[in-house]
């Protein structure tokens, strides 16, 4: 009998239509074009401009899209699992709501939230579940609106981030294909060089903390920047290591869309040629939980089925992680 694994059998994404340049920026904060690109990568990111629209929307979208694509009948599926780090409202789940909206009737749903790792942690999570045998369809989600949180006054964070979502379906699987491994790590030292202050139980919303702006996100660059190249790198090694992979194996990473410094540093580690990483920063910046779908979504029609793919991804908290997975189709 065939170990069943969880395999991704497809994808779909959305990101809105405004397009928020480093030209604009330059009108914005003391910045230039040329001092983002060198230092990030990031050309432009998108921009979710309707103040009554939240990550929810995001999400829909991304997830009808993928409906579209592979023609499943939402009603199929089991469980829908919300990966972001910007819900729709404190308390109800915004997982709950997306699941509803798309007419995914029969599932359950909730959120979860390990910042940019969010996405990482929620395909470990949808494996566990396929792998027990409970479940047969897992749609995972990777949404934010990162400009809701964002200060467009802080040069140091508006430069980064955009908005997006990406939705992948996970699937038993008993041709070998699928998730093969994970390394999934967190160190709660982390959490005072990116975070959000306020509006938590520690720090609930006050007048005096909204005129302080501790509502936006806050990042200590250098400090997670040299964090994440470390660590993406060793986890991705490590994974390689682990499964006796070599750079000839692998046939894609997929990193984290944060930086192209980082991304660049987990390459080469791994010893891949610049060809196999994939890479979309350039066009939507750092979109949180969105980065890994949507760049599943950017490149699925290069994808066959048995490419050896590499996941890697840090975020707050500090948590990261990497995934090794085996592409389950031909697109």
């Amino acid at each position: 009998m065939n170990k069943t694994t969880a395999a991704i059998t497809a994808v779909g994404a959305y990101v809105p239509e405004f397009v928020l340049s480093n030209k604009i920026l330059e009108t914005m904060v003391d910045t230039n074009d040329e001092w983002i690109t060198s230092r990030t990568g990031i050309k432009e990111r998108r921009i979710l401009k309707d103040a009554d629209k939240g990550t929810s929307y995001l999400a829909i979208k991304a997830a009808e899209d993928l409906i579209k694509k592979s023609g499943i009948d939402p009603a199929e599926i089991d469980l829908l699992i919300m990966a972001t780090a910007t819900p729709d409202l404190p308390v109800a789940a915004t997982g709950v709501y997306v699941a509803t909206q798309i007419g995914a009737v029969n599932a359950f749903a909730y959120d979860l939230q390990a910042a940019c790792s969010s996405f990482l942690y929620g395909m470990s999570t949808a494996a566990a579940y396929i792998e027990s045998g409970r479940y047969k369809k897992v749609l995972v989600i990777g949404a934010d609106k990162m400009s809701s949180i964002i200060d467009y006054t802080d040069r140091t964070t508006c430069i980064i981030f955009g908005d997006g979502a990406g939705a992948a379906l996970f699937e038993p699987n008993e041709e070998g294909l699928g998730l093969q491994d994970e390394i999934l790590r967190s160190d709660g030292t982390g959490r005072e060089f990116l975070k959000i202050t306020a509006g938590g139980s520690l720090f609930p919303p006050t007048a005096e903390t909204v005129a302080n702006k501790q509502h936006y996100v806050f990042q200590d660059g250098k400090t997670v920047f040299k964090f994440a190249v470390t660590n993406m790198a060793d986890v991705s090694a490590k994974i390689m290591e682990r499964n006796n992979l070599t750079n000839e194996d692998v046939d894609w990473l997929v990193p984290h869309q944060a930086n192209r410094r980082i991304i660049d540093a987990t390459s080469s580690r791994m010893g891949l040629e610049d060809s196999k990483v994939l890479m979309n920063i350039q066009r939507y910046g750092n979109t949180t939980s969105a980065t890994l779908p949507l760049l599943l979504n950017d490149f699925e029609k290069q994808f066959k089925k048995g490419d050896n793919l590499i996941f890697a991804s840090f975020g707050g908290g500090f948590t990261w992680g990497s995934v090794y997975l085996k592409w389950a189709y031909n697109s």
